[in-house]
């Protein structure tokens, strides 16, 4: 997105000419865009990073960010067609949190520690108001966690997005020193499951969502069922949680030996990710109340419990595999996320399933 977008002539002066702005791309918008956001980019520096835009690449000093013996990590993710709900509602700061999380998210699983993040935001015609609030989300998201926003890439395709619409990827970039790397071999039979609570869907799971309001005739800006002091559009639009400070943190702790980031596939299909051959991860539903979004998706859209667990986070947004005792509890307290312990790391024999989700049907909605 910072990255110049071409010294390209736009012949205004002959009215029969081709130009590049008749043909829908404004070169100046996009270098005042630029120049705009700047500051933005700027004020999430950190060590190893300046946070300089306008060249064609950036840079990144491990060294000067007191590693060692590093692992990089990288992950890369958008936000889905919750960017229709976004700009349904015109509201666009919170896609820009979310583009930064669900990708910092993913690293901070491996024990890396997030260092520098890029975007790229495609659209048919670029508007720098909603540009600038979504970069205005996403550098809001690399200061909560703690990377710097390093440089990105805007592309305005005319012909490709209809006027008023865009697109967004991200992509992070962490490390960990090599012997603090989290591996799933390291988890055993009898660690504890602790859910840490979500803000909400996150980013998963919004086409699911947009078909019920939908099909339901509900508007947007009706009081949300779920949430009557909020809109619908006001409460789903809520920006997926970042999880990683308190995970860097009770990793420090050293009781930690698994992190596991929910998803699209909701519980089922992402804890199974973070377990070795020959155990499961045994989940009571009844250890954490369901959060009313979630039990309002479940009722109108006749959504079963294994189905429901299956598409969303179900309002734990993170789950760790911790060694029995407390300590990492504690931690992830102290550094105020929500904690609930909703079960345990069980022996698993051939053909049984990684995740076993019992007292869904009498704790959520059928």
């Amino acid at each position: 997105m910072f990255f110049p977008l071409g010294n390209i002539s736009t012949g205004e002066g002959c009215i029969n000419s081709h130009s590049y702005k008749r043909a829908g791309v404004d070169i100046g918008l996009g270098n005042a865009l630029i120049d705009a956001i700047k500051p933005l980019a700027e004020g999430t520096a950190r060590a190893g990073a300046a946070a300089r835009l306008g060249g064609f690449g950036g840079l990144f000093d491990l060294k000067a960010a007191g590693f060692n013996d590093a692992v990089l990590v990288a992950g890369a993710d958008g936000v889905g067609t919750k960017l229709i709900l976004a700009q349904s509602i015109d509201r666009h700061r919170s896609v820009g949190i979310d583009l930064v999380a669900m990708c910092v998210n993913d690293v901070v699983v491996q024990g890396a520690e997030p260092l520098f993040f890029l975007d790229y935001f495609a659209t048919g015609r670029l508007d720098p108001r909603t540009a600038e609030e979504v970069i205005g989300g996403i550098a809001a998201g690399c200061l909560e966690a703690g990377c710097a926003l390093i440089g990105g890439e805007t592309a305005e395709l005319p012909g490709m997005y209809e006027e008023g619409r865009y697109d967004l990827a991200g992509f992070c970039v962490g490390a960990v020193e090599r012997d603090k790397l989290l591996d799933r071999r390291q988890v055993r039979e009898g660690d504890v499951l602790l859910g840490l609570a979500a803000s909400g869907p996150h980013a998963n799971g919004y086409s699911l969502i947009r078909a019920i309001v939908a099909d339901h005739g509900l508007a947007w800006n009706e009081a949300a069922p779920f949430a009557p002091d909020r809109s619908l559009g006001e409460a789903l639009i809520t920006p997926t949680r970042i999880y990683v400070k308190s995970c860097l943190g009770a990793l420090a702790g050293g009781k930690v030996r698994a992190l596991c980031h929910i998803t699209g596939g909701g519980l089922i299909e992402n804890l199974p990710r973070v377990l070795p051959d020959g155990l499961a991860a045994d989940i009571d539903a009844g250890r954490w109340p369901l959060p009313p979004v979630f039990a309002w998706l479940a009722e109108t859209g006749g959504i079963a419990p294994m189905e429901l667990a299956r598409i969303f986070n179900c309002g734990l947004g993170m789950v760790a595999i911790v060694a029995p005792g407390g300590a990492a509890a504690s931690a992830f307290s102290q550094a105020g996320e929500t904690v609930f312990e909703v079960g345990a790391v069980v022996a698993r024999a051939p053909g049984e399933p990684a995740v076993r989700l019992h007292g869904a049907e009498n704790a959520w909605p059928a």
